[in-house]
């Protein structure tokens, strides 16, 4: 237990050194940021002294820590969202909407708000999008939750020579995504962006977050260029950080889900801008902008809006809401099921399909070349399982807590899949969380947080044996 507390105690640390720099950066909000940072410094230095001599850790130490470094990053980055004039649900919901890079908001006026509240969230999706790939790559497969393993899959073909060590592996995983940052900020100036506006967009576009400094989001920016940037930048955030690896070390440029997920991207916008084209009367380069935008947005879970997609017609909606379940690759910043799952749900389903025909018939899957084993297939199917599970009971208690089927079923499934806004009057693209009640907020929190730990490490912690197994 004692390594649990002393990365606990880091982490706050960490984010106390960033309070401080984004309050000395923005004299308007110095104030509330010096002091939050006094105080979670304080407290991780007090978790480091406290933990007692670490025994090693096991696998019931790894489920805790990931489960435990979400929840005290997301009070942490509440602390200066408090001080400054939130509620705390509203703070700790802004937190943890913005450390698990899902962007749903509750604040209004951003076009008003000051600088270090802007920059703050936009730092708390930065820092959410490299927390999920390094948790990614050295604990989840290591968890074998939600089939996770499969991971190794990719990430094994970087042999010794090149990568020796998890370690090193995340050492260029972050090199690469803060280049990505620096080049996506770099295009977004050139595009007519501000300097403070570029940093946080392209922070919050890297880490496929979404928060923006505007209320009209992405929209604000009335600049084609900058929506096919924004595009390109969202898409290359949810591609697996182990392929750019591949790509730059071996040239290899081969990866199922890359190309599963860049055919279908291809389909869905095309199919869809025709239609927005035939239906609105719209220019067919201007329809293909717009939807490649904000299907690029959905699917990636990134949550940025150029325009309110509800108003183009039930079939546009109908296909943003299924959308929201697709998700980016495994190894990315993105959040939903993951391409991945998809394919290997796809080639189950139809080898049970031609076992039925054909019952004595082998049909081995495979995935990345590799035969899929009984534990991996399992895990996907899982995986499914306690999604469609968490996704239905998240949405009779939001109905229970008085809100309508549609935005109960929109919110449970935007929190699940990380993506932001929803679809309905009150969470589509065009509003935003503030005028949910408090026990409504709460609940999304959870399924923020249980969809980007992918559920089961989450699920897991909860159970009662757990504890005493632990112990």
């Amino acid at each position: 237990m004692g390594s649990i507390s002393y990365v606990n105690g880091l982490i706050l640390a960490a984010l106390s050194v960033l309070m401080a720099a984004d309050g000395v950066a923005f004299p308007s909000t110095r104030g509330p940021f010096i002091e939050a940072a006094g105080l979670t410094f304080t407290l991780g230095l007090l978790l480091c002294l406290a933990a007692p001599e670490s025994r090693g850790m096991n696998r019931l130490h790894a489920f805790l820590l990931t489960s435990s470094v979400w929840l005290t990053a997301a009070f942490a980055g509440a602390v200066p969202l408090f001080l400054w004039s939130m509620s705390p649900t509203d703070a700790f919901f802004e937190a943890m909407s913005g450390i698990t890079t899902t962007g749903s908001t509750v604040m209004t006026g951003l076009d008003t708000t000051p600088h270090g509240i802007l920059m703050w969230r936009a730092i708390l999706q930065g820092v959410g999008g490299v927390g999920f790939i390094v948790t990614g790559i050295a604990l989840l497969p290591f968890l074998r939750v939600g089939g996770m393993q499969l991971f190794r899959t990719e990430s094994s073909e970087l042999g010794d020579r090149e990568l020796t060590s998890a370690a090193r592996f995340a050492s260029a995983t972050l090199w690469i995504y803060l280049g990505l940052i620096l080049a996506c900020a770099l295009v977004y100036r050139i595009g007519g962006m501000t300097m403070f506006e570029a940093a946080v967009h392209a922070l919050t576009t890297l880490s496929t977050g979404g928060y923006s400094t505007s209320d009209a989001s992405f929209g604000h920016f009335a600049s084609p260029f900058l929506q096919w940037a924004g595009t390109a930048f969202m898409l290359a955030g949810a591609l697996p950080f182990a392929w750019y690896i591949r790509l730059l070390s071996r040239r290899v440029i081969r990866s199922e889900q890359v190309v599963a997920l860049l055919r279908g991207l291809v389909v869905v916008i095309l199919a869809l801008a025709i239609w927005r084209a035939a239906s609105a009367g719209e220019p067919f380069g201007q329809a293909l902008r717009e939807v490649a935008f904000n299907v690029v947005s959905v699917v990636t879970t990134t949550g940025f809006a150029t325009a309110d997609y509800t108003t183009w017609g039930p079939p546009a909606v109908a296909a943003f809401f299924f959308l929201t379940f697709v998700g980016g690759c495994t190894g990315s910043t993105a959040g939903g099921v993951k391409t991945m799952r998809w394919i290997v749900l796809g080639r189950a389903i139809a080898a049970r399909i031609r076992l039925l025909h054909t019952p004595h018939g082998l049909f081995p899957l495979q995935y990345e070349g590799r035969r899929l084993q009984a534990d991996q297939l399992n895990g996907v199917i899982a995986y499914f399982s306690i999604f469609f599970l968490c996704l239905i009971v998240l949405t009779l208690v939001l109905a229970l807590l008085g809100l309508d089927l549609l935005t109960s079923l929109s919110g449970a499934l935007t929190s699940l899949t990380n993506v932001g806004p929803g679809v309905g009057e009150i969470i589509g693209p065009a509003g935003n969380f503030a005028a949910l009640s408090d026990p409504v907020k709460w609940v999304l929190c959870f399924g923020m947080y249980l969809g980007r730990l992918e559920m089961m490490t989450v699920l897991v912690v909860l159970v009662p044996n757990f504890w005493r197994e632990l112990a």
